[in-house]
């Protein structure tokens, strides 16, 4: 085998190996939460409904010193549930550091930056980068990534995923943006394997739907 081949296997082993941890994050339940903004109590309070409702998978996005007190502290509490704890909002090659030393255990971006991608894989750690385009679907791809998130989804619409598993069946995606429980089923419907919600974890009346598709 080559040296180029050598390091091409070694690649493609690394990025199997963060798949399968998206896999393992995302196995348990069809919903995650995204705990943007909320500040440190807000966040603990809405994370741990979450994660009593079955929602396994916990997102902080990561924008202000507010922001990572609040992943660090739902993070510890992640740890000793089990839960993993991502970072989102992952902008830049900084930020990914910040999230690791904050016990990130996977990274969502809005959007598809190469070096923000690349910068991840080195350190070993998933992330889940926004796509809305066949064109960086297909970057994404060429990156080694196997899961990826679809932003915005309510704009986007079930049936862009209808369309987007012919040319790439071999994609998982996480939708996200403007998700509730009123448009959530139609999602996962459309092949979505899970779907991102938010506020309306503090809504009592989206509880018992939420807890229904979890239950599919």
């Amino acid at each position: 085998m080559t040296t180029s081949s050598v390091d091409r296997a070694h690649t493609d082993h690394a990025a199997t190996g963060r798949s399968a941890a998206l896999d393992d994050i995302f196995a348990g339940a069809p919903l995650m939460a995204i705990l943007r903004g909320m500040g440190l109590e807000r966040s603990v309070r809405l994370a741990t409904a979450a994660w009593d409702l079955g929602i396994d998978s916990v997102e902080v996005p990561l924008q202000t010193a507010e922001d990572e007190r609040a992943l660090r502290e739902v993070v510890r509490l992640g740890a000793e549930r089990g839960k993993a704890v991502g970072a989102g909002t992952i902008l830049t090659v900084a930020q990914v550091d910040q999230a690791l030393a904050a016990g990130a255990a996977y990274l969502v971006a809005p959007g598809l930056d190469a070096d923000v991608v690349r910068a991840a894989q080195e350190r070993d750690i998933p992330i889940l980068p926004g796509v809305a385009t066949p064109s960086e679907v297909q970057r994404a791809v060429a990156l080694g990534l196997t899961w990826l998130k679809a932003f915005p989804a309510q704009w986007l619409g079930a049936d862009w995923f209808r369309h987007i598993r012919g040319p790439f069946p071999g994609v998982s995606f996480v939708a996200t943006g403007g998700m509730d429980a009123a448009n959530a089923g139609l999602f996962l419907d459309a092949g979505v394997r899970v779907v991102a919600v938010g506020s309306a974890l503090e809504d009592e009346s989206q509880l018992p739907r939420l807890a229904a598709l979890l239950a599919r």
